[in-house]
């Protein structure tokens, strides 16, 4: 089933500022959160599409990606862009949009409900690196394996209950009121959410549990990638200490420069030169593509400033809507010196009503070219 528009998923315009969206998101959640709709698949499925939407909408980068190529623009690989989050990437979400650490003034609006049994760590960092892409990768998408130096949770660490919170990771205030008690839940201060400590560890582990392990990880690229672009992978950054949901893998494209090709949007422009004599007689020549070399034919009386076409010979599209062409301007290379033969027989050419401009006939123009080009 096709994904709903993130705008619509939050009722707000694609003009919508920061607050406006915060203040959209914190309003859908309370209504679809868990803990209101108990036992309710359909409620906990608007309350993960609404965490979705908010998770790309608030950020600039992949709002503007979003805004550009819509929800293709999130793939590349499973967990890119906004898709493959839990309920612990949820959750973390909380601290920024109901106040408190690790959500807890979100189960404060609920009187502490359901704060037990979400003992929730501080996230992973991110990690950042940069993979360079070729011309035919980017127009066909890739799959890339990267070494990535990340830390991981370490074997051999033990773990203790944090005293002060019992291993909730949250402590619970009982508050008299004129209606009676009121229970309210905050981040634990001591262990700060994550409800326990390290007993005993391994000497190569550090003081959060974490040892630093070289990966392999398989990085799907879509075709049609640009430079500058970013793609996320979702938990492929740093583990987090005490079992804390890992952080992303945040991919920077850089597109190599092709040496005679030029990128163009989806298209590919390639400039041709032909002496006068074949652009006069016409000719077949071999013209590079990302795909290898082809054979066009140079029609006779062609005019400098023409422009072919090979459809399909581009770069594939980030949406998924096949592929862009290559357009080939013809440019007819005028020769600076000549021999006296040579000139001979051009001033003989020079008389002829045949090498005199008609533009009428000779060369439809520029605008029933670019007309033409169209068509």
């Amino acid at each position: 089933m096709a994904k709903r528009d993130y705008y619509d998923i939050l009722g707000v315009s694609k003009g919508a500022s920061e607050a406006e969206i915060k203040k959209a998101y914190r309003k859908v959640a309370i209504k679809f959160h868990p803990d209101k709709n108990p036992d309710n698949p359909e409620a906990e499925d608007k309350f993960k599409e609404a965490a979705e939407a908010y998770e790309v909408l608030r950020d600039p980068q992949k709002r503007q990606r979003y805004d550009q190529f819509g929800h293709e623009g999130m793939k590349g690989g499973a967990g890119f862009g906004g898709g493959g989050m839990n309920m612990d990437d949820i959750f973390s979400q909380f601290g920024d949009i109901f106040g408190g650490g690790g959500g807890g003034g979100f189960e404060s609006f609920f009187g502490g409900a359901g704060g037990g049994r979400r003992t929730r760590g501080r996230k992973g960092s991110n990690l950042r690196i940069k993979l360079k892409l070729d011309l035919k990768e980017i127009a066909h998408g890739a799959e890339k394996k990267i070494k990535v130096n990340r830390l991981v949770s370490a074997d051999g660490v033990t773990y203790k209950n944090c005293d002060t919170c019992g291993g909730s990771g949250q402590v619970r205030r009982v508050t008299n009121t004129m209606l009676g008690q009121m229970v309210s839940a905050s981040t634990c201060p001591t262990c700060h959410g994550s409800g326990k400590f390290i007993d005993k560890k391994p000497p190569h582990v550090d003081n959060t549990g974490l040892q630093s392990k070289e990966e392999v990880i398989s990085v799907k690229i879509p075709a049609g990638v640009t430079d500058g672009m970013q793609l996320s992978m979702a938990s492929k950054g740093n583990e987090a200490p005490m079992g804390g949901a890992a952080g992303d893998l945040i991919i920077l494209i850089e597109e190599i420069e092709h040496e005679v090709l030029k990128r163009d949007g989806n298209n590919i422009i390639y400039d041709l030169y032909v002496n006068f004599v074949d652009a006069v007689l016409g000719t077949t020549v071999e013209v590079p593509t990302i795909d290898g070399k082809v054979k066009i034919k140079i029609e006779p009386g062609t005019q400098s400033g023409k422009i072919l076409r090979l459809r399909g010979k581009g770069v594939g599209d980030v949406n998924g809507y096949g592929r862009g062409d290559q357009l080939i301007h013809v440019n007819v290379w005028t020769p600076k010196k000549v021999t006296e033969e040579e000139k001979e027989m051009l001033e003989s050419m020079r008389a002829s009503e045949n090498f005199k401009p008609n533009p009428t006939k000779a060369d439809k123009g520029f605008f029933d070219r670019v007309k033409e080009f169209f068509n």
